[in-house]
């Protein structure tokens, strides 16, 4: 049995697909992910996996984060018997150059491989090495937006393997309970689950024959990918909101710290045009300096300042949060711009721990302070209650802040609540929200989870 690998890619939600061509031995003409044989030990069929992507498609490691390592499956049919390791990759291109194994490629939802002639058990495979639960649960590297989009992927994949409705919400609450403290997980589902319900309600109405109101799993499918989609695209508009606040105000050193894939689009876009569209025009003042805080104890901030001197024209600066009021000054920085993992009906915003030193480092010397994130990242107003006892105590690991053997208890939230009279304003895809349109938002996230009842 030949050992073989299937690679897929993954932007913004939608993976590569590649038609085999007839310079290949096996499955002409069929759909499949990058793929190739081990030429190796398979315990190392990643090797494997990353040639493939060169040699292909011309993916190199500089373009692609390992997501996940799926367990083999085996594939036995009339072409051969393979057993099939599964990848993940991450990437932040569609640039890509295919050699001649390939006859055709495309960048789809991965449900798109049910309905497309691809070589044996490749949804299978996918779901190897998709989203679950337990991704939404377990991750501590990315961002809150990063994390939302993967549960909007859990469910649309739980609703193409659903049986009946019953799975789809138990799906619905698990993701729920998996990341209470991330707004924008609870929202993004809530909010396919009310709108799905809410249509099967009225053509249930308008059909008088109809008895069940309950939706078909096959709904949430095509809603869950539309709000993939608007999820991105709300991503790309909040961050295009502090990008103007912060042209509007002649910004050029900006202050952030830990790892926002919504502040690294802010930079990026702060930097320059658009090298999509040179004829964009004058983008106002780039930004000069940056100051990035580490992010103790783990440190995600070394990696957005690293991200920051390689992809922009800033001059970085890495400090430690205890620094920060002097790194501000000496620095003169004009405002500080940091993410959210959610926002309270009263506009409290719950961010990584450090985030309220900068404020406060911020506001003694005058300096604006803006959040920037997507609107789903405000908390629902529900029974009245402001959100502020609604984040769990998720904590960094104990040590990441000492390992050593002397009897010492270890205090590292990962979290920690910001004050909204510290924060100036909050940059969405919504415009620039003060205290009172944070509320309606917050309302309107109510009647979401009012699908539950």
């Amino acid at each position: 049995m030949a050992d073989v690998v299937t690679c897929f890619v993954r932007e913004r939600g939608e993976i590569l697909l590649t038609r085999r061509s007839d310079a290949v031995g096996t499955y002409q003409g069929r759909w499949a992910g990058v793929s190739g044989y081990v030429e190796g030990d398979p315990a190392d069929a990643e090797r494997d996996a990353r040639r493939e992507l060169r040699e292909e498609v011309a993916l190199t490691d500089a373009d692609l984060e390992l997501v996940r390592v799926g367990e083999p499956l085996a594939v036995d049919d009339a072409e051969g018997s393979f057993t099939v390791h599964p990848f993940l990759f991450e990437t932040g291109t569609r640039s890509v150059t295919t050699n001649e194994e390939l006859a055709a490629i495309e960048w789809v939802d991965p449900t798109e491989i049910r309905h497309r002639e691809t070589v044996p058990r490749l949804w299978a495979t996918w779901r190897r090495v998709a989203p679950t639960v337990e991704t939404v649960r377990e991750d501590r590297t990315h961002g809150s937006a990063w994390i939302a989009a993967r549960a909007l992927e859990v469910l649309r994949d739980a609703a193409v393997d659903a049986d009946e409705w019953d799975d789809v919400a138990e799906t619905v609450r698990d993701l729920r309970d998996a990341r209470p403290g991330m707004a924008a997980v609870e929202n993004r589902v809530n909010r396919v689950l009310a709108e799905v319900t809410s249509s099967a309600v009225t053509d249930s109405d308008q059909d008088s024959a109809s008895t069940d109101t309950l939706p078909d799993p096959d709904a949430v499918v095509d809603r869950a990918i539309d709000a993939l989609a608007a999820a991105f695209d709300a991503d790309t508009e909040a961050a295009e909101t502090a990008v103007q606040r912060l042209q509007d105000a002649e910004a050029t050193a900006v202050a952030t710290l830990s790892r926002s894939g919504t502040i690294r689009e802010s930079l990026a876009a702060l930097s320059g045009t658009d090298e999509d569209d040179p004829d964009s025009g004058d983008p106002g003042p780039s930004p000069s300096a940056l100051v990035v805080a580490e992010s103790r104890p783990e440190g995600e901030g070394v990696g957005v300042a690293e991200w920051a001197a390689r992809e922009t024209d800033a001059s970085v600066t890495l400090t430690t949060e205890a620094a920060l009021p002097s790194a501000l000054a000496t620095h003169d920085v004009d405002a500080v711009l940091v993410g959210a993992d959610s926002i309270a009906p009263t506009g409290d915003v719950v961010n990584k721990t450090g985030t309220r030193v900068l404020a406060l480092a911020a506001r003694e010397i005058g300096i604006p302070v803006y959040v920037v994130a997507a609107a789903d990242k405000i908390r629902a107003a529900t029974d009245g209650k402001s959100g502020r006892d609604s984040h769990p105590a998720e904590t960094s690991p104990t040590d990441a802040v000492y390992d050593g053997d002397a009897d010492i208890a270890v205090h590292a939230p990962t979290f920690e609540e910001i004050p909204a009279d510290l924060i100036d304003g909050v940059a969405t895809d919504a415009g620039l929200l003060d205290a009172s349109a944070v509320r309606e938002v917050a309302e309107r996230h109510a009647e979401y989870a009012a699908w539950d009842s």
